[in-house]
């Protein structure tokens, strides 16, 4: 009896673990011409959903030019899930291909004097990722649309590839035409000179022997 109860006690625990969701929101400064990364552990095959913007001191006036920061997401890999220059707010979404720690940087152009921004940041993956629908659906469009280039792409490389190797099989037809017709010119030549050397031969030995008056 206690030993069941130890197990289901164990399950429910892990599927309160699994269920969860996972929210990472937070607001942090950085200075000008200084860089921040953050780091987040995400299995894969994680919709993973964020949002960043800059927290404008003075409500009541637009933020300047000169507050804007550069994002990029990467994976355990190194490959890019989420790239924005010179933003001062954005959105992304993707699904983590790979298990490991996921890394955001933030940079600022430097500027003199030297400011500080503060940003605020949303991190959201797992079921968390889910109450964003909207970002999501933005960040597949937009990966389905970046796959569709990569296709379109593909395909005309193959197209070219294949008109670049229809053009090599013709020259390749047309030069083998062409030593096939010289070889048998050569060789009709060849025959020709052979029969005349072996005629000449004939006729020599011919007058050899009449001269001899062998025959």
């Amino acid at each position: 009896m206690w030993r069941s109860t130890t197990i289901l006690t164990t399950v429910v625990v892990i599927l309160g673990l699994v269920s969860s969701p996972v929210v990472k929101g937070m607001r942090f400064e950085i200075k000008t011409g200084a860089t921040k990364c953050i780091t987040e552990d995400i299995p894969s095959n994680s919709l993973t959903v964020g949002k960043y913007s800059i927290v404008d001191p003075k409500e009541d006036h637009p933020l300047p030019d000169s507050h804007r920061i550069t994002v990029r997401i990467t994976s355990p890999l190194g490959n890019n899930c989420h790239y924005a220059d010179q933003k001062d707010h954005g959105e992304f979404a993707y699904t983590a291909h790979e298990d490991g720690d996921y890394m955001a940087c933030f940079w600022v152009a430097k500027q003199n004097p030297q400011t500080t921004l503060t940003i605020e940041f949303d991190w959201r993956y797992g079921l968390a990722a889910k109450d964003w629908s909207n970002v999501a659906k933005r960040g597949q469009l937009e990966m389905m649309e970046l796959d569709l280039k990569k296709l379109f792409d593909t395909i005309a490389i193959i197209h070219d590839e294949m008109f670049y190797l229809r053009e090599r099989e013709e020259s390749m037809q047309l030069l083998i035409r062409s030593t096939n017709s010289k070889m048998a010119t050569f060789s009709f030549f060849s025959l020709i000179v052979c029969l005349a050397v072996a005629c000449m031969q004939l006729w020599h030995l011919k007058t050899f022997f009449e001269r001899k008056k062998l025959i």
